[in-house]
C-alpha cells in the first residue's frame, strides 16, 4: 500500500481487454505510484484507489494514467493498494524471461527480439530459425542450475547520455522517454535497460519450465515458458485431467495413450460402418419411391441422421429429370443441411426462395440448390412452397 494525491481526473472511455463495447469512467494521475503502467512485453497493475477498482494502469509520457469507474477528487489524500498475487506473477514471469534470454544467448547465440508476458504463457522470440530440442533441454537445465544458485537481481538508474548505457543489453528507448535510464541486473549473467518490475533474487522464481518452440515471423522461433506458480498451476492442471482420464478409461496414466488410440480406431471404423448403413438406406429409401405407382412430381424426406452425401445419393437414385425433391438432415430445434433438386428451371427459381425460408445459406449449380439451415422447423412452409409450385406449373396434379 501507499499513500498519494490526486492530480487530476477527466471523463474518459475504456475499451476492454476483450473486446466490447467501451467501459465510461475516468482518467486519474497521482503524485506517484506503485501500479505499473503496460510497457516492455509486461502487462499492467491492478489494485484499489481507496475502494475504487483501477481499471487499467496507461503511460503517458513520464505520467502513469489510471484508468476508475468513478470520479476522484483532485488534491484529495487516497491509499493506493497494490494487487500483490497478479504483480508477483508478472515480476517472475518477466525476470524468468531476462534470465532465459540472457543464458540463450550465451550458450548459443540467440537474441531475443521480442517477448510477451500473456495470461495463460510466455513467449520469448528468438532471431533462429531453429532451435533443436536437445538446446531447449539444455537452456532449462541452465536456467534452472541459476535458480537454485541464488543469484541476486538488483536496479540501477543511469543517467541517459552515461556511457555504460551502450554496454547494457537493450532493445532501444521509447520515442518520448524522459528522465534516468533503468538497468536491471543478474550478478554475473545480464544487465538489461527495462521498465519492468522484478525479483530480487533469482531464488524467488522457483522454478522454470521450457514447453518448446514454435515457428515465428520471418525466420524467428518463438520459446514457450512459464516460472514460478504457473509451473505449480500447470501441474496442477495436468494432474487433474490425468485424474479424470484415469477414471474415464479405467487404467493407469502410462496406459492413456494406448487406450486413446484404440478407442480411435473403434470410432473410425462405427463411422465407416455408419456411413456404409446410411447409403443402403438412401438407396431403399429412393427405390421404395420410385416403385410407388402415386405421381412422383414432389418428394420429401426429413431425417436427423445424415449428411449431403445421404441426401444427394437419394437425388442420385431417384433422378432429378420429373421430380422435384426437397430434403434435411439434422435436429428440427438446430441447424442442419438442405438439399433442393430437380428440374434445372425449378431449383433455380426456388433454391434461394428455400434458404431464405430456412433462415440459412447456398448455392446452386445443374439443378441442385444446397447448404445449411439454421430454421429446420420452418420445413412445412417450404413444402407448402413447392407444393403450390408445382400445382402452378401443372393445374392437374
Amino acid at each position: 500500500q501507499f499513500t498519494t494525491r490526486v492530480v487530476s481526473c477527466r471523463a474518459a472511455e475504456l475499451r476492454p481487454e476483450g473486446g466490447g463495447e467501451r467501459v465510461r469512467g475516468f482518467q486519474v494521475v497521482l503524485e506517484d505510484t506503485i501500479l505499473f503502467p503496460e510497457g516492455g512485453g509486461q502487462p499492467d497493475d491492478r489494485g484499489l484507489i481507496g475502494d475504487v477498482p483501477v481499471l487499467r494502469v496507461t503511460r503517458r509520457g513520464p505520467e502513469a494514467v489510471h484508468f476508475v469507474p468513478a470520479a476522484l477528487e483532485p488534491g484529495a489524500e487516497v491509499l493506493l493498494s497494490l494487487d500483490w498475487e497478479r504483480r508477483f506473477d508478472h515480476m517472475q514471469q518477466h525476470s524468468g524471461q531476462h534470465l532465459i534470454s540472457a543464458i540463450a544467448e550465451q550458450m548459443f547465440g540467440f537474441k531475443t527480439t521480442s517477448w510477451e508476458l500473456g495470461r495463460q504463457r510466455s513467449v520469448i522470440e528468438l532471431d533462429t530459425p531453429l532451435v533443436t530440442a536437445e538446446q531447449v533441454e539444455a537452456l532449462e537445465k541452465s536456467v534452472n542450475e541459476k535458480i537454485r544458485d541464488r543469484v541476486p537481481v538488483t536496479v540501477r538508474e543511469l543517467a541517459a547520455d552515461d556511457p555504460e548505457v551502450e554496454t547494457v543489453r537493450s532493445r532501444g528507448l521509447p520515442d518520448d522517454h524522459v528522465g534516468p535510464v533503468r538497468v536491471v541486473d543478474i550478478k554475473g549473467i545480464d544487465s538489461n535497460l527495462c521498465c519492468g518490475t522484478h525479483v530480487s533474487n533469482l531464488s524467488d522464481l522457483q522454478v522454470i519450465k521450457l514447453f518448446g518452440v514454435e515457428k515465428g515471423k520471418k525466420n524467428k522461433t518463438n520459446l514457450v515458458f512459464l516460472a514460478g506458480n504457473r509451473v505449480l498451476k500447470s501441474i496442477e492442471q495436468s494432474h487433474s485431467t490425468e485424474k479424470a482420464l484415469t477414471s474415464l478409461l479405467k487404467n493407469g496414466p502410462g496406459e492413456h495413450v494406448e487406450a486413446v488410440k484404440r478407442l480411435q480406431s473403434s470410432v473410425k471404423l462405427l463411422q465407416k460402418n455408419n456411413l456404409n448403413l446410411l447409403r443402403d438406406i438412401a438407396v431403399l429409401i429412393a427405390r421404395d419411391f420410385k416403385s410407388k405407382p402415386a405421381p412422383k412430381q414432389l418428394f420429401v424426406l426429413h431425417r436427423k441422421e445424415g449428411d449431403s452425401e445421404f441426401m444427394n445419393i437419394i437425388a442420385n437414385e431417384i433422378g432429378t429429370e420429373e421430380t422435384l425433391l426437397f430434403l434435411t438432415v439434422g435436429d428440427e430445434k438446430e441447424a442442419g443441411l438442405f438439399l433442393l433438386a430437380g428440374p434445372v428451371e425449378a431449383v433455380e427459381n426456388l433454391g434461394p426462395r428455400v434458404a431464405e425460408l430456412l433462415g440459412g445459406k447456398g448455392a446452386g449449380k445443374r439443378g441442385r440448390f444446397q447448404g445449411k439451415a439454421a430454421k429446420m422447423s420452418r420445413r412445412g412452409e417450404v413444402q407448402a412452397l413447392l407444393q403450390e409450385f408445382i400445382s402452378q406449373q401443372n393445374p392437374e396434379a
